[in-house]
C-alpha cells in the first residue's frame, strides 16, 4: 500500500497487530475511545466487534500489521475512527470478500461484511500483493 489513511484528527494512538493478545489491545482501545466519545452502549459494542474484526483479519490473512484509532470531527459531529492496514497478499475479489457468507479461510465469512454493516462510513483499499487497509467509523448520535 502506498501508506496509511489519515485518521482526520492529530490525536491518534497506533497498535501493531501481531498477535493475539495485541487483537485484544486494539478492541480495548478502540472501547475506551467509543466511550470517552459517548457513543451509546449499543454503537460501543458495534464499533468494537467491528475492530475486533478486522484486527483479527489483519493478523490471520495480512499476516499482521497495524491499527490507528482516534477520535475525529466533522460537521459538528465526533466520533471514533480505526484504520487497519497490512502488507499482505491483498484481496483478488473484494465484492466476493464483503459478501455475506463467502470466507477464504474457516471462518463464518461475516468479517468484512458484518463490520462494514456495524459502523456508519467503511473503506476498503487493497492491492493484490501490496496489502490491505480497512477504515471504519461510528458516529455518537
Amino acid at each position: 500500500m502506498s501508506g496509511l489513511a489519515p485518521v482526520p484528527d492529530a490525536e491518534h494512538e497506533s497498535v501493531p497487530i501481531g498477535s493475539n493478545d495485541d487483537v485484544v489491545r486494539a478492541r480495548q482501545l478502540v472501547r475506551a475511545l467509543a466511550q470517552q466519545c459517548k457513543l451509546s452502549l449499543v454503537d460501543q459494542t458495534k464499533l468494537v466487534t467491528a475492530a475486533s474484526e478486522l484486527a483479527r483479519n489483519t493478523l490471520v490473512y495480512g499476516g499482521g500489521g497495524v491499527m490507528r484509532v482516534g477520535l475525529v470531527r466533522r460537521d459538528g459531529w465526533v466520533g471514533v475512527t480505526a484504520v487497519f492496514e497490512d502488507s499482505g497478499p491483498g484481496i483478488p475479489d473484494v465484492d466476493q470478500a464483503l459478501t455475506d457468507g463467502w470466507t477464504s479461510g474457516g471462518g463464518l465469512g461475516l468479517g468484512l461484511s458484518g463490520a462494514r454493516r456495524l459502523v456508519d462510513d467503511f473503506t476498503l483499499q487493497t492491492e493484490v500483493g501490496g496489502g490491505t487497509q480497512v477504515a471504519v467509523t461510528k458516529w455518537a448520535r
